[in-house]
């Protein structure tokens, strides 16, 4: 999945990979020349090793953010679609409501259009 950055996000994740990318690379290059200092180079790069996987869990997470986001305005609509139909004096205003659950197979037994 792509780390793509959304609307509203503090975090540019393609920046953020890409300063990784560069700050583990400068820390290979200390490593080589220093050697003596073998254990901070490793701890560092090991640090350094735990940014892509944070990345991809943030990317997860906001793809599911955004997916929760679409459910509950797609909620929110057949909601107000119904309590707008029973406005309107429809003869099933429930329909809205019953469309959408059932579009999810989320709709209880015996929930069907009325008689």
């Amino acid at each position: 999945m792509p780390m793509s950055d959304t609307p509203g996000s503090r975090a540019n994740l393609h920046q953020v990979t890409a300063r990784n990318t560069d700050a583990y690379q400068v820390v290979t290059g200390f490593a080589s020349a220093m050697p003596t200092l073998a254990d901070v180079w490793d701890y560092l790069q090991a640090a350094l090793d735990d940014v892509p996987a944070l990345c991809a869990e943030l990317a997860d997470l906001r793809a599911e953010l955004s997916a929760t986001r679409l459910d509950r305005a797609t909620l929110l609509a057949a909601a107000r679609a119904t309590l707008a139909a029973h406005h309107d004096g429809e003869a099933d205003p429930l329909f809205y409501l019953r469309d959408e659950l059932a579009a999810r197979g989320q709709l209880p037994p015996g929930a069907g259009r009325p008689a």
